[in-house]
């Protein structure tokens, strides 16, 4: 018997069965299999001849069900078509979770397809389908081992997105780096068998507003010179998440459209051991002028995007904002989940987390406490690159940053994980897009 064209994913609230509309006899269906609306839960519906009518869905109570819950629909069905019934929300936000849920890294080893919906009627088919793209290019740029995804093809991904959005691209690479005066970004990635590199790219019209987006590109990290133990080493192929997810990002603001002039900048390096590897107790002169004493070559992501950030900085953009997989701090401090945010305009912090929340794209603001920068003090420069004390990480290196930020409107670093390492609603384990809802919410009410 062929299977009908898509099958219905019926949403039940928990204990809602009975006024979910239902027939009696999957009413009692339902019953006899202890079902209840259970967050997560799956049950086939039995239709005619043996057949599948469709399934129910539990969404769980109001004070334990996520935005996206229909994630873990997307993640649990099987190959085949789908619609979504019953009290499932925002239906855009809905089918946008089932998509997110059903994500497959395929590249390396073949398994089912995911289950495909079919988008409620007054869904935004556009923004399902931009933002579902915006995070698998994330997602599948994190999850690729650095063997496959080093400099140069990091750069050719980041080539390949200008080319489908028609925008500019301009690379620095190698000794042209010292020759454009960003003397950190070829200083962390000199040792490496791939020359270390800045793309930039630039979309839009000169005369709308500058939005400006930086990445942390360290394609593997070692740790450099203080080298990290082995099980520190084991996901360090995502050390260029902050650069996955701000191309996921710039993938959706130009799908859409946005009246901006939006410009990327990628510092891409890998921070590898050699005789050219930077050393601990060196004194690195940044782009801004900055004297920078490395307290440790562990903490190279921040001195890649400071040389970055200057150059971002001084055509003085309306929105400088970075992503960065900064530090573990940040992980003690909130975890896999929440990434912490810092900002120099709160009220922007604030808009930030607003639409994080709705979009269950969670950030959580925290303070650039100015009294710290004082662990950051250097006998022999302007400052550390690590600090002593070992309290405040995460706030430590928003400090470091915000050094080479000052003429830009309003500035946001975002540090996020990148990782999933726990199966979360429209979130599988693995390479994760964060931030790029939440920000893409405001950016488009701001400028779409």
């Amino acid at each position: 018997m062929s299977k009908p064209a898509n099958l219905p994913v019926i949403f039940v609230e928990d204990g809602g069965v009975a006024a979910a509309g239902l027939s009696e006899a999957h009413v009692a269906w339902a019953e006899a299999n202890g079902f209840s609306g259970q967050r997560g839960r799956l049950l086939p519906l039995p239709g005619e001849e043996g057949a599948v009518a469709g399934y129910l869905f539990g969404v769980g109570g109001a004070e334990e069900r996520p935005v996206m819950v229909s994630g873990l629909a997307g993640a649990a069905l099987a190959e085949g078509r789908y619609r979504l019934e019953g009290a499932y929300g925002d239906s855009t936000l809905a089918a946008l979770g089932f998509a997110l849920g059903g994500y497959r890294f395929a590249r390396y080893r073949k398994g089912s397809a995911p289950a495909e919906l079919d988008p409620p009627d007054d869904a935004d088919k556009a923004e399902i389908a931009r933002l579902r793209d915006a995070a698998f290019m994330a997602r599948d740029l994190i999850n690729t081992p650095a063997n496959d995804m080093g400099p140069g093809a990091l750069e050719a991904e980041i080539r390949a997105l200008a080319g489908r959005h028609k925008a500019k691209v301009a690379v620095t690479a190698g000794d042209e780096l010292l020759e454009g005066n960003f003397p950190m970004i070829h200083a962390v990635g000199r040792a490496a068998g791939e020359a270390p590199r800045l793309v930039d790219i630039t979309w839009g019209r000169e005369s709308d507003p500058k939005v400006t987006l930086v990445g942390k590109g360290v394609t593997f990290d070692t740790g450099g010179l203080d080298i990290k133990p082995a099980a520190g080493m084991l996901l360090m192929k995502k050390d260029m998440g902050g650069a996955a997810n701000v191309l996921g990002l710039a993938h959706a603001i130009m799908d859409a459209g946005l009246k901006v002039r939006l410009r990327v900048l990628i510092p891409i390096v890998e921070n590898a051991i050699s005789a050219t590897a930077f050393r601990p107790g060196d004194v690195l002169v940044s782009r801004k002028g900055i004297s920078v004493e490395i307290g440790n070559t562990d903490a190279e992501g921040r001195l890649i995007l400071a040389d970055a950030l200057a150059l971002a900085d001084e055509e003085s953009p309306e929105l400088l904002l970075d992503m960065a997989t900064l530090t573990g701090a940040a992980r003690v401090a909130l975890g896999p989940d929440l990434p912490p945010l810092y900002s120099n305009d709160d009220a922007l912090a604030r808009e930030l987390v607003a639409a994080g929340m709705a979009a269950d794209d969670p950030l959580w603001h925290m303070p650039l406490w100015s009294p710290y920068d004082s662990m950051m003090a250097s006998r022999i420069a302007d400052v550390n690159n690590a600090g002593t004390g070992g309290f405040a990480g995460s706030v430590t290196a928003a400090l470091f940053l915000r050094r080479f930020v000052e003429n830009a409107g309003a500035w946001v670093h975002l540090g996020i994980f990148g990782w999933a390492p726990e199966a979360r609603p429209a979130r599988p384990v693995g390479g994760t897009d964060q931030g790029i809802r939440a920000v893409y919410g405001v950016l488009k009410q701001r400028y779409g």
